[in-house]
């Protein structure tokens, strides 16, 4: 059974984006679609990038133990926020302190915002970064509106049927790249 690491970017006080990432990780679980392994960017606390991990003398063993977590996942699905057209610094600096455990990587991306567009302007900033580091997208996004309306703080969305099917779409999409059929 392939393994989708689960990347949660927001570090914020009182995030809501993790709301849809325990949701994916509750719906992969359901669909037994793979294992997941579900990196919180927020367990971490990762300081400000200054190197690549591969060029730093002595990295934490933290930041080995994530980098393993990024290269053994078969794919990675990243949740962010929107903030001011953007993602999260910290998302940046996961992405930027790896290099090679990106190469050919499928990557997915879903976004969270508590206004209308669930955080569809991130998606081409992010994309960009994703494409420039070699990451293979997915080619379906997973935008979240309204989210502290649409999901509980466990990750209860308040239309399962809807979201299911969304998300069923979104994670096909994944699962395409990660396990093609021979």
């Amino acid at each position: 059974m392939p393994t989708i690491a689960i990347l949660s970017a927001s570090v914020r006080t009182g995030r809501a984006s993790h709301r849809v990432a325990l949701y994916l990780q509750k719906r992969i679980e359901e669909r037994q679609l793979a294992s997941v392994d579900l990196i919180d960017l927020k367990a971490y606390q990762f300081p400000v990038f200054e190197e690549r991990l591969r060029l730093l003398p002595e990295p934490s063993e933290a930041l080995l133990e994530y980098a393993g977590r990024i290269k053994s996942a078969d794919g990675v699905i990243i949740v962010t926020p929107e903030y001011n057209g953007g993602y999260p610094a910290a998302l940046k600096n996961a992405i930027d302190v790896l290099y090679e455990e990106w190469h050919r990587k499928p990557v997915a991306i879903a976004t969270v915002s508590d206004g209308v567009f669930g955080g569809t302007q991130v998606i081409t900033s992010l994309t960009f970064t994703m494409f420039k580091i070699r990451a293979l997208l997915v080619p379906a996004m997973f935008p979240t509106p309204k989210v502290k309306e649409a999901y509980d703080e466990a990750g209860n969305p308040t239309d399962k049927a809807a979201v299911d099917k969304r998300a069923d779409g979104f994670l096909d999409e994944l699962m395409k790249v990660v396990s093609p059929k021979s």
